[in-house]
């Protein structure tokens, strides 16, 4: 018999501090500094069609925002200080944010259907592995993309996602690599063998089901050792609160619940060092959110910072593109 999960309560930080930046916040990312992480704002309101990047210091709660051409799905730093590589509306680029200039390396993405853009996606050494998502939330034609480093060309994986989310790499005792994948209304996580050499991905399975739950996945890392999943839960409409939770991935068995008071809609976790211990960043958002909605889930849209039992050692690993 399992036992009952710890639950947690995440604080909310200070950050973000308009309904701009609230709307839509995902994506954070540990930076190479301690205590900093990058956090995308995927648009900032419901007919905006720009977005951000954000740089945020834990430390201070100082959070620098920096204006894109349009709405940002991902973005990880470069090795070139200031420097992100990002998939924004349809394109894959470089974004300087001391200059403030977008530099597409590869376009037209989904070109052969209308109305996705861009979503979720990881970086593993210089290849690329991102989803797309109908807007509409409703059609199977959003795609699941693997841009390949060795020869910068992008390979579809699959053509038939609607929202497509989490991304995640896990290697197994034999060095295989698997990709683990949420396409959100399914609300199951599901696992292929990769190859990225030969650009394929084997049969789907299932890791995770959640189709009896009212909220739906969203964004989701692995822990450190490899041994859980940590899922942002999205909650459609007013909640006490939200719910991020770390799963046991062998067996599905719910470990721990971190909530998130006054912010039902969950949308991406990250562990970030911080003061000796792995910190869990969580972001929520505001979208669909009526003036009635915010005045009832008043943290809604914050950032949040939960605690975990991890220390952050020099073996954490930070997302960083060749460039």
């Amino acid at each position: 018999m399992s036992s009952a999960p710890e639950v947690r309560i995440a604080s909310p930080l200070n950050v973000p501090d308009n309904d701009a930046l609230r709307f839509l916040p995902e994506g954070p990312m540990a930076m190479v500094a301690d205590g900093k992480l990058s956090w995308v704002g995927i648009q900032h309101g419901a007919d905006v069609l720009h977005g951000s990047i954000n740089v945020l210091d834990l430390a201070t709660q100082t959070n620098q925002s920096h204006d894109l051409p349009g709405r940002p799905g991902f973005a990880f730093q470069c090795r070139t200080a200031g420097k992100f590589v990002a998939g924004v509306e349809r394109s894959l680029g470089i974004f300087d944010i001391n200059s403030g200039e977008w530099t597409p390396f590869f376009d037209g993405v989904d070109s052969d259907v209308t109305n996705t853009i861009i979503n979720d996606g990881l970086a593993i050494d210089d290849n690329l592995i991102f989803g797309t998502k109908d807007l509409e939330f409703a059609e199977k034609k959003a795609g699941l993309y693997l841009y390949r480093g060795s020869d910068k060309k992008l390979i579809r994986l699959r053509d038939d996602q609607i929202c497509s989310n989490g991304k995640m790499i896990r290697r197994d005792d034999s060095g295989k690599l698997f990709l683990l994948d949420i396409d959100s209304p399914t609300r199951k996580v599901v696992e292929y063998p990769l190859d990225i050499e030969a650009g394929t991905i084997g049969e789907a399975r299932v890791v995770l089901d959640l189709t009896d739950d009212p909220g739906v996945p969203d964004g989701a890392i692995l822990t450190p050792d490899g041994k859980g999943i940590i899922v942002a839960i999205f909650h459609p409409g007013v909640a006490e609160h939200g719910e991020t939770r770390l799963y046991d991935l062998a067996t599905g068995e719910l470990r721990t619940i971190w909530q998130t008071p006054g912010s039902p809609q969950n949308t991406c976790p990250a562990l970030v060092p911080h003061e000796g211990k792995l910190k869990l960043v969580i972001t929520t958002a505001i979208e669909n959110f009526s003036a009635e909605d915010q005045s009832k889930c008043p943290n809604a849209g914050q950032l949040f910072l939960g605690e975990t039992d991890v220390a952050a050692d020099e073996s954490f690993e930070r997302t960083v593109w060749p460039v």
